[in-house]
């Protein structure tokens, strides 16, 4: 059996990978560490090689681990990785990427939504490098809606899911563009919105599998 590393930034993000690898024959090993973005957030004098370095530790424990390929579902620790270091043995998944991908193929105007603010500068810098070095011309408008992050932190996804819900269901009525919702925990309110206007709405999930299979060499008819 394929073994999965997934390095979060915060537990909720765990049920999003389990559900989606849930038909794979994978066994699947969580590590979460919240602790980094905090310090970035929180103290100003944090020095940013320091968390680079953390973050390169951390994947570095994870590869002694064995497993057979390592999933970075925070854009912001994907970010500080050091670009130069090279894992030859072990594929090292990106999850914004693929998403990244999907944008990219997309010339209308588009809206992004985020609701962690502290998300947006590292998100929008890695998919402009990813535009420019595929030669891709996009149009982006960010939207935010951080009243919803602080439900998700407090644990409150109902309450989370049903005011972003609200939020996609004004904007599709309002604006004409393209929309994508840009992190994990925004996923189950997309999708929801998706089947109401049927349209749809790009998120880092739906587009994670095909990469997963790939790197791990998984039977496609295991979906």
């Amino acid at each position: 059996m394929k073994k999965l590393a997934c390095l979060h930034a915060h537990h909720s993000n765990i049920p999003y990978i389990e559900d989606l690898l849930k038909p794979f024959p994978i066994e699947i090993s969580h590590h979460v560490d919240p602790g980094l973005m905090d310090q970035i957030k929180n103290n100003p004098h944090f020095d940013l090689q320091l968390a680079q370095t953390k973050v390169n530790s951390q994947i570095a424990w994870l590869e002694d681990t064995h497993p057979d390929a390592i999933l970075i579902t925070c854009t912001n620790y994907i970010a500080l990785m050091d670009t130069e270091r090279k894992f030859p043995s072990i594929p090292l998944i990106k999850i914004d990427e693929p998403f990244f991908e999907k944008i990219c193929s997309i010339t209308a105007p588009q809206i992004v939504i985020f609701t962690n603010q502290d998300t947006v500068e590292g998100t929008l810098a890695r998919l402009n490098d990813y535009a420019k070095s595929n030669m891709k011309n996009i149009n982006i408008e960010v939207r935010m809606l951080p009243e919803a992050f602080s439900l998700i932190m407090k644990g409150l996804k109902s309450e989370h899911d049903a005011m972003l819900a609200a939020f996609m269901d004004e904007l599709i009525q309002k604006e004409k563009k393209v929309i994508s919702v840009a992190q994990l925990s925004m996923v189950d309110a997309a999708r929801q919105m998706s089947a109401k206007h049927a349209l749809t709405i790009l998120n880092p999930l739906d587009a994670l599998t095909k990469t997963i299979v790939d790197a791990l060499d998984l039977p496609i008819n295991a979906e």
